[in-house]
């Protein structure tokens, strides 16, 4: 067994992985940036090691720094989690060449998956089944156009080194290709150093099904059965589970055997999951599931696998790099139960989704489910890496059991003042149709507006804020407990009772007291009265004070910048016309785009933005005047 592990990675899969090499007796290194120098992961780790600034492309993304900590620290092998350098080929390659282990598949196999044109043509060669598309070398604007008009729409534009839904773009129409190609060209380029794509026909109902696979240095592969991420949102995974929903045991057979299959074909070491795509307008069929892709790492979901088996694959992933055969056999493996996963980010659903960063001053995730995260209360959501929080898993002994669960600790979530996308999870796991197993990938776009709840407190919030300053007397020059927390309680104060609070710009007098039920947890810090409820928190301070939540967009037509990042796009010009929609400045942040649009038809009556600057949040980006120009 390996004696000692470097991490070449960060947040929550690095704290995960340290875990398991702590009960297994492994020594752990950390490797940090400038922005991670306080972190989790850095805290866990047996040793840390300074890797460069901030930015992934300075640090995480550097191979040659990551091999010279683990010479410098003596550790024996690396682990590279998920993202950043997990499916380098030339990163493995050079890992290998330094006399270290690493932890992941054969460079070859990186390879051969790692590019999805030629990966589809070698699983054609394989005997599994791979969707209709265009996989062909000339890249022209115009033969991709003519391929797509062919292929008849939707289509679905795949960058070819792609992955972690980075580099996708749906298309509906003719019309909209061109627009849509240049962006996904445009995040390849800047996400995998390569902006060759590929063309798919787009599924109308389809069904993201995905095998876990797992190979040894032996010649053994096995299967640990499957999971469905239908649940995405701009192709990224939203909520996972395992089993997947309405899969009989013949096209469970059948997918796993052809998962079985396209991994032997590349000779597959290590931990890996075959990406499915099918067609649900008839329930799960073994001849409506076409291969999609591979992932050669370790996947973010991998928990609720672990969760229905009984495995750690941490460990499995260890094992095998030390050489050894696979922990199990194909008939010792086996179902028991449901798991789910919801992923929890740091974005606002209520503004687009726009990630939130900052202190985490209050943060409590809930009990009696398995928790992921690589953050503690205290902590900072910088600007720099993927927003995920958290992963909150909740297991059962069936599917509804499982549900439960997560939309009970969802809905318990109190983060702040980072906002997280917790209320949104919660109502998208408690959906009639979703616990009924209706799911395919349109399921969240479909519903999008029922399922973001609105950024408003209700009239119970407000009065249990009310109630929590007159329990607190707060501002009545008393010391107060920072954390005195306030579950939701019976107010039994005298009647008419009025007090006066501040949300947002909003002064509202509330009348508090008699014999009213209130829903929800409340508690102090600082200036603030904070109310929890429904996954969602809500600040509330007095009128005057210096406390209380940040203000809303500007009406006066000034696009502010919401966070910190990269200006990658201005389509707008000083003087001018804009109408109400159209797209002005692109910000990248947090490895995502956003774009900014006019609020409404007017001028650009002044422009900031430069294409290439980096610009901090509240920044004037451009300001629009109502008028004809």
């Amino acid at each position: 067994m390996i004696k000692s592990l470097l991490i070449a990675n960060r947040g929550e899969i690095a704290c995960r992985i340290i875990r398991t090499a702590r009960r297994l007796g492994v020594r752990t290194v950390a490797v940090y940036s400038d922005a991670d120098r306080k972190a989790l992961h850095v805290r866990e780790a047996d040793e840390a090691v300074h890797i460069g600034p901030s930015a992934a492309r300075e640090s995480y993304l550097v191979g040659e720094k990551i091999i010279a900590a683990a010479r410098e620290t003596g550790a024996e092998a690396i682990h590279p989690g998920y993202g950043f350098l997990s499916e380098n080929a030339d990163f493995a390659q050079a890992v290998i060449d330094a006399g270290l282990i690493w932890v992941g598949p054969k460079p070859s196999s990186i390879r051969a998956m790692g590019l999805k044109d030629a990966a589809k043509k070698l699983m054609d060669a394989a005997g599994v089944p791979t969707t209709p598309g265009y996989l062909g070398e000339d890249q022209s604007p115009e033969r991709l156009q003519a391929e797509a008009d062919a292929i008849g729409y939707p289509v679905l534009i795949k960058a070819v080194a792609g992955g972690g839904g980075k580099g996708m773009r749906r298309v509906n129409a003719s019309a909209e290709f061109a627009d849509l190609l240049q962006s996904c060209k445009r995040e390849a380029a800047s996400s995998f150093g390569d902006d060759r794509v590929l063309i798919e026909k787009y599924i109308l109902r389809p069904r993201h099904i995905e095998v876990q696979v797992f190979g040894d240095s032996h010649g053994n592969v096995v299967h640990l059965f499957e999971r469905d991420c239908s649940l995405q949102r701009r192709h990224q995974k939203v909520i996972e589970e395992a089993p997947a929903p309405g899969m009989d045991e013949a096209t469970r057979a059948a997918v796993c055997e052809a998962a079985v299959k396209a991994a032997k074909a590349v000779d597959y070491v290590g931990a890996g999951t075959i990406e499915f795509i099918a067609d649900a307008s008839e329930g799960l069929r073994p001849d409506r599931i076409w291969f999609m892709e591979m992932n050669t790492r370790l996947q973010v979901e991998h928990p609720v696998t672990e969760e229905i088996t009984g495995q750690d694959l941490v460990e499995w992933q260890l094992r095998v790099a030390s050489g050894e055969p696979l922990p199990k056999r194909q008939d010792e493996l086996s179902i028991n139960g449901w798991a789910m996963e919801a992923r929890l980010y740091a974005e606002d659903p209520a503004h687009e989704f726009l990630p939130s960063t900052g202190w985490l001053d209050h943060f409590e995730l809930g009990r009696g489910i398995r928790i992921d995260t690589g953050v503690e209360e205290g902590d900072r959501i910088s600007p720099y890496y993927d927003p995920m929080i958290a992963k909150l898993i909740a297991s059962g002994g069936s599917r509804e059991e499982a549900i439960d669960r997560l939309v009970d600790v969802l809905e318990g979530v109190e983060v702040w003042p980072v906002k997280t996308n917790a209320a949104f999870l919660a109502r998208a796991a408690a959906d009639p149709d979703f616990r009924a197993g209706e799911v395919d990938t349109s399921f969240i776009p479909s519903r999008i507006d029922s399922l973001v709840p609105s950024s408003e407190p209700s009239e119970g919030v407000w009065n249990l804020a009310a109630n929590a300053l007159l329990a607190s007397d707060f501002g009545n020059g008393d010391a107060l407990d920072p954390w005195a927390g306030l579950q939701g309680f019976r107010a039994n104060a005298a009647a008419d009772l009025r007090i006066s609070l501040r949300h947002g710009g909003e002064t509202r007098t509330i009348v508090v007291g008699g014999d009213e039920e209130l829903e929800g947890v409340a508690t102090t810090h600082g200036d603030n009265v904070l109310v929890f409820t429904d996954g969602q928190a809500f600040a509330f301070t007095l009128p005057g004070s210096g406390g209380g939540a940040a203000g809303g967009a500007a009406g006066d037509g000034s696009l502010i910048s919401p966070m910190p990042g990269r200006v990658i796009a201005v389509d707008a010009r000083q003087g001018d016309r804009v109408t109400k929609g159209q797209k002005l400045v692109t910000l990248e942040a947090m490895k995502m785009e956003h774009s900014l649009v006019a609020p409404f038809d007017g001028v650009v009556a002044e422009l900031n933005a430069a294409e290439g600057a980096q610009v901090t949040e509240g920044t004037l980006l451009a300001r629009i005047e109502k008028g004809e120009g």
